[in-house]
C-alpha cells in the first residue's frame, strides 16, 4: 500500500462509525474530505462517526435537502455536504460554496462529483464499496495535508 493511501474494513455500521472516528482524531483544521461511492455504502454513517469523534452528541443526519449542515465543535467548525441532490454544480456559488472552505473548517462532501467545478480539490478521497457484508474503505490523499492525515490515521492502528 502506497504512503499516499490507506485502506480500512468495516464489518458493520459500528465499525463504520468508529472508521469516521479514527479519521477524525487525525484530522487538522482546513481538511476537506471527498466520499465517494454508491448509494447505501455509507458515506453519511463515516461522516456521523467522524462528527461525533469531533465531541458532537447530538443526531447526524445527512443533509441531502439542506446540501449543508454545519457543526461548531469546540474550536472546530465542520460542514457535512450531501450533494445527491443537487441539480447544477453552479448552485453551489450562488450558495456561496467557497465560504465554507475558509477560515480552517473542515468539510466533509457526499456526492462530490455532482460539484464538480465548483469545490476545491479534496485532500483525502474517500471511496467506498462493497465487502462481503461489510465495506471496503481505501483512503486516498491528494495533498500535504491529506498526506499527514492519513500518517497519523495509518499510525493509529
Amino acid at each position: 500500500m502506497s504512503v499516499d493511501t490507506v485502506e480500512l474494513q468495516a464489518a458493520d455500521e459500528a465499525a463504520m462509525v468508529a472508521c469516521g472516528a479514527r479519521l477524525s482524531a487525525a484530522a487538522e483544521p482546513s481538511l476537506v474530505v471527498f466520499l465517494e461511492g454508491d448509494l447505501g455504502m455509507g458515506k453519511t454513517t463515516l461522516s456521523r462517526g467522524f462528527i461525533q469523534g469531533l465531541g458532537h452528541r447530538g443526531a447526524v443526519k445527512s443533509p441531502t435537502y439542506t446540501l449543508v449542515e454545519p457543526y461548531q465543535l469546540g474550536e472546530r467548525q465542520v460542514y457535512h455536504f450531501d450533494l445527491y441532490r443537487l441539480g447544477d454544480a453552479q448552485e453551489l456559488e450562488f450558495m456561496g460554496i467557497r465560504d465554507y472552505f475558509s477560515d480552517g473548517a473542515i468539510c466533509l462532501v457526499e456526492w462530490p462529483e455532482r460539484g464538480e467545478g465548483a469545490l476545491p480539490p479534496a485532500d483525502i478521497r474517500i471511496k467506498i464499496g462493497r465487502e462481503g457484508l461489510g465495506r471496503r474503505l481505501l483512503f486516498c490523499a491528494d495533498t500535504s495535508l491529506g498526506k499527514r492525515v492519513l500518517g497519523r490515521l495509518r499510525a493509529s492502528g
